[in-house]
């Protein structure tokens, strides 16, 4: 079996005919032509792929081919679940969260807008959430404890 010889050439001049009739010759096959120019800001490609950021509460994972939980972020959403579970306004969830420390994504302050931003959000990862061993533990101690009667 015969191996595969390939040769990148750096294109600093413009390509001419009579250069790839001259690999031709020597057995070369052409397989790539690859062709860059600058871009103006402002300007934008149909080509570029639109891109967008994970979902909160998750990141890329170092693989580059899954998303895998943030733990500060989901730590936000059981937090966040747990305050609209107790039927707050969004101002008071905003409050609790920034007195807790936790910041958006962006590193802002939470508003009551971000939080109802995160809605959809909550809706999606709600089932994982709720079902979680975290989350049942976490319920029990919010409960109150029955007080013993007084005699």
């Amino acid at each position: 079996m015969s191996r595969t010889e390939r040769v990148r050439q750096s294109a600093t001049d413009k390509l001419s005919w009579d250069a790839i009739q001259k690999f031709q010759s020597q057995g070369w096959k052409l397989v790539a032509l690859e062709w860059e120019r600058s871009v103006p800001e402002r300007e934008k490609t149909s080509q570029a792929p639109e891109r967008e950021a994970p979902p909160f509460g998750l990141h890329v994972a170092p693989d580059c081919t899954t998303l895998v939980e943030d733990s500060n972020e989901k730590e936000i959403l059981v937090t966040m679940m747990e305050l609209i579970i107790q039927d707050g306004p969004y101002s008071g969830i905003a409050e609790e969260l920034n007195r807790r420390g936790y910041r958006t994504r962006e590193g802002a302050a939470w508003s009551p807008v971000s939080v109802f931003e995160m809605l959809p959000r909550l809706i999606d990862a709600g089932p994982r959430i709720l079902s979680s061993e975290n989350w049942q533990q976490r319920r029990q101690e919010s409960q109150p404890r029955p007080q013993p009667p007084i005699v």
